[in-house]
């Protein structure tokens, strides 16, 4: 995610048009609004289209407006996205569900800087930075004759391609300590100190088809089910249901008294180990460089013995013994 960051960072300043790719839940809105916010347009309008929850029939006019009688039900003007965005960033979401004919209309309005309400007769100037985003593979629509290449050059100027959160698990652990505090803060409460070792774990092996939706739900949920100061495995139930249902989906236990670093650098090596030395192997399951599971390899070795510390464990993951005695 640092090369996402960097390129947020330099393509913020300028005007170029870019195009976020990636699986559903991965966070591509949140990657427009930081490329927006992080730009001279911050203050001005922000702007969402989302083609693939309208109808094709009303994708033209969500774009561009329509006027008074342009079609049937349409009894007043009514502004297009482009027209809201004036200004400010139009990000377009989903942008393969456009038909051919509204592409081509797309492109124009790109080169031109100028677009025609549905049903009107004079040109609208426009002056907007367009972001899209898409699920799919555009080179391959290219490809496919499904998405025209023209177009494809208009709006990736800049190409974002966010890696599922499976293809990057050194990221849950810090997104689990993010969504924590996200919701204790909001909820007012202070009492969970964080997750067992346990369910860290599970959550790290686990191979979120959701992203990072997923992981959000997810640890929202588990906190409105936590009764003690600790969230364990028993407050994920959709997870602890689908190992149940999973044949050979065990969760390997770590052992006690890890730090969250060290948590980390043992189920490297944990995969490693199952992965019979194989790094190669192990970094592609892990979605790490053959370079960092090597790097994770030679620290040292993490003792299987519990430690003794009395410092507070990092939010996110709580040291604590789940089985230990309250008294």
């Amino acid at each position: 995610m640092r090369e996402i960051h960097s390129i947020i960072k330099k393509a913020a300043s300028w005007d170029a048009n870019v195009c976020i790719e990636g699986e559903n839940g991965t966070g591509k809105e949140l990657v427009a609004k930081a490329l927006h916010m992080a730009g001279p347009r911050r203050d001005l309008p922000f702007v969402t289209l989302d083609c693939s929850t309208i109808a094709e029939g009303l994708i033209e006019s969500h774009l561009f407006g329509h006027v008074r009688g342009a079609f049937t039900g349409a009894v007043s003007t009514r502004q297009g996205v482009f027209a809201q965005a004036h200004t400010g960033t139009l990000f377009i979401d989903e942008i393969t569900e456009l038909a051919s004919h509204l592409q081509a209309k797309l492109l124009r309005v790109i080169q031109t800087g100028e677009f025609t309400m549905v049903g009107g007769s004079a040109p609208q100037k426009v002056n907007v930075r367009i972001i899209t985003a898409t699920n799919r593979d555009l080179k391959q629509a290219v490809a496919k004759r499904t998405f025209r290449e023209d177009l494809y050059f208009r709006i990736a100027v800049i190409r974002i391609a966010i890696p599922a959160l499976r293809e990057r698990r050194d990221d849950i652990s810090l997104l689990v300590a993010h969504f924590l505090h996200a919701f204790l803060t909001s909820a007012r409460r202070q009492e969970i100190r964080g997750l067992t070792e346990r369910a860290m774990t599970a959550l790290m092996t686990y191979s979120w088809p959701g992203n990072v939706r997923q992981l959000k739900n997810w640890i929202e949920q588990a906190l409105v089910l936590a009764d003690g100061d600790q969230i364990d495995l028993e407050h994920f139930p959709s997870l602890t249901r689908e190992l149940a249902e999973t044949p050979g989906a065990a969760v390997p236990l770590a052992p006690p008294g890890l730090k969250l670093e060290e948590l980390e650098r043992w189920y490297v090596l944990d995969t490693l180990k199952r992965a019979e030395g194989n790094r190669t192997r192990a970094a592609r399951e892990l979605g790490i460089s053959l370079r960092g599971c090597s790097t994770s390899c030679a620290a040292t070795t993490i003792s299987s013995s519990p430690r003794k510390t009395t410092s507070r464990p990092p939010l996110g993951c709580d040291r604590g013994d789940h089985s230990r005695s309250s008294s």
